[in-house]
């Protein structure tokens, strides 16, 4: 009776030691690092992580052809001849490509001197943008709780919402009666018609700026210009590039105010000037191509040097 209440006892009542797994069957009960992640599985998991969204491909690549189609229909338009477009061969390719077209068209615009023209009306219509618009924007932006920036800032918003051929008229009856019938007019009217839109931007750049920087610095007596011009400035560069080019595009392509301001032809601007090729009867298309093709290489350029701090100067505005 003693034997079997021994035997009985809770330390034997548990499992034997033949039916507990042992440390090496417990190792081998578990998954296994091949059988857990087996090539196949750490494939498809990788394929899983790099999916692709083919609806936002597709589009973009329907976007793309907006810009490639009129590019390519440009280029093959500056190549051909008069006999060539008149035969109706469309979108097609030149055979022969007709180089000449280009030295024609630079001989009859007198490229050099319009273009110079252009390139300086552009050039001071960025610098006077940038200027303009990112001290307004940071005078605004940091005396936000007074009445008379934030008045200015609606004033400035309100702008946005005026027609500007409502408004061309008098403006260059103005201009005119102060001898801005020429390209320092067409500056003035640029700057002017681009600061609410680019002082916008600009705002809510300036405002994601911590404004600690601008504590420390006045504590080392620093005034407002050098914070602005030394601290500030130095952090707008996406943003100046980003107001930079949408100022660039709008001056370099404007053909209205050029037309109805400048009153020296010699001083007028390439979209002007390339007028000349439409006549009353007829149009040289090849020649009218080739000069548009070569005023288009300058934007093409500056794009592409500048679209890295483009997209950053948006991304960043666009959130605070």
């Amino acid at each position: 009776m003693t034997a079997t209440i021994s035997t009985g006892s809770p330390r034997g009542s548990g499992p034997s030691a033949s039916t507990r797994p042992s440390a090496g069957s417990s190792r081998g009960s578990r998954p296994s690092a091949g059988s857990a992640g087996s090539p196949g599985k750490i494939r498809r998991s990788s394929r899983e992580g790099y999916k692709v969204n083919w609806g936002l491909t597709v589009l973009m690549l329907l976007a793309s052809l907006t810009i490639i189609v009129p590019l390519y229909f440009t280029v093959a338009m500056a190549l051909k001849s008069a006999d060539q477009i008149g035969t109706g061969t469309g979108l097609g390719w030149p055979n022969p490509m007709h180089w000449e077209n280009l030295a024609e068209a630079f001989v009859a615009t007198n490229f050099p001197a319009h273009f110079l023209s252009t390139a300086l009306v552009t050039v001071f219509s960025v610098l006077g943008s940038l200027a303009t618009s990112s001290l307004a924007a940071y005078a605004i932006a940091r005396n936000w709780n007074r009445k008379f920036f934030r008045g200015s800032f609606v004033y400035l918003l309100s702008a946005m919402f005026i027609p500007f051929p409502v408004i061309i008229l008098p403006l260059i009856k103005q201009t005119a009666l102060l001898g801005l019938d020429n390209p320092a007019g067409v500056v003035f009217l640029h700057v002017l018609g681009g600061i609410s839109f680019n002082t916008l931007l600009y705002i809510a750049f300036v405002r994601a700026i911590p404004a600690e920087l601008e504590e420390s610095a006045r504590m080392d007596g620093a005034t407002t210009w050098q914070v602005f011009r030394k601290i500030i400035l130095p952090l707008l560069a996406p943003m100046n590039a980003t107001v930079g080019i949408f100022a660039f595009l709008g001056s370099w392509n404007d053909f209205l105010l050029p037309q109805m301001m400048i009153a020296d032809p010699a001083l007028q601007t390439l979209p002007v000037v390339q007028m000349l090729f439409q006549g009353e009867f007829n149009t040289d298309y090849s020649l009218a191509f080739a000069s548009y093709l070569m005023a288009m290489a300058p934007t093409l350029v500056v794009y592409i040097l500048s679209q890295r701090w483009v997209l950053s100067g948006v991304m960043r505005g666009a959130v605070k």
